[in-house]
């Protein structure tokens, strides 16, 4: 964990986004919080993940996302260099059966 990222008052925001308990609550809470543009980014980062996942080539995501390469870059920083928050979020996805219809 990045210890420059945790201090009280983002403890405060996981544990507020710990108390959700359903997808109603998570769009009540986020509309609430994040604006729509910074909801649709989180969104699109995840589906980024996703497609790295799958083997998709930079070139391939850009086509069917319009997602640009710096993106995508990051992602894939993350995804190689990171804290393994995208790995642990997509096992589990993956193991709920919620990422097998994903090609996109």
């Amino acid at each position: 964990m990045n210890e420059k990222l945790r201090d009280s008052s983002t403890d405060l925001l996981f544990s507020a986004i710990l108390s959700l308990k359903d997808a109603g609550e998570c769009y009540a809470f986020f509309e609430d919080i994040c604006t729509v543009p910074e909801i649709k980014s989180l969104a699109q980062r995840l589906h980024i993940a996703i497609m790295l996942r799958q083997g998709r080539t930079y070139a391939e995501i850009c086509d069917a996302t319009g997602i640009s390469t710096a993106t995508i870059s990051r992602v894939n920083r993350a995804l190689a260099y990171g804290a393994d928050g995208y790995k642990m979020v997509l096992d589990r996805l993956e193991a709920a059966g919620l990422l097998s219809d994903t090609k996109t």
